[in-house]
């Protein structure tokens, strides 16, 4: 059984920064991408940053250039550093995780941020 548990979300004023973190445990073997996803309110699930196995990062439109996503993978933790954070940046944000052999994909239960003076 793998879980992922993520950490971090919260209240913060526009311009401000947060960092999420992400900790996989369980029986997890070839893991492939580690990553986050978002979802405002009445909105589909939108991806945030994605870090593959070889460390090659994929970033969502709007969050290029203000969030940076990194990657243990001695502790099987992603992170997502958010900077200059907007309003429109509010939403759930899920940790993901897809593993191959066979392909299987994983979700955090999503933690709260909100932008907001």
């Amino acid at each position: 059984q793998v879980q992922l548990v993520e950490s971090g979300g919260g209240l913060v004023q526009p311009g401000g920064s947060l960092r999420l973190s992400c900790a996989a445990s369980g029986t997890i073997a070839n893991i492939n991408d580690m990553g986050w996803y978002r979802q405002a309110p009445g909105k589909q699930r939108d991806l945030v940053a994605l870090v593959t196995n070889d460390g090659s990062k994929v970033y969502g439109d709007s969050v290029k250039g203000r969030f940076t996503a990194s990657r243990d993978n001695a502790k099987n933790t992603v992170y997502l550093e958010m900077n200059s954070l907007k309003p429109e940046d509010t939403a759930i944000y899920y940790c993901y995780l897809d593993s191959w052999g066979p392909l299987s994909r994983y979700w955090g239960q999503g933690t709260q941020v909100t932008v907001s003076s």
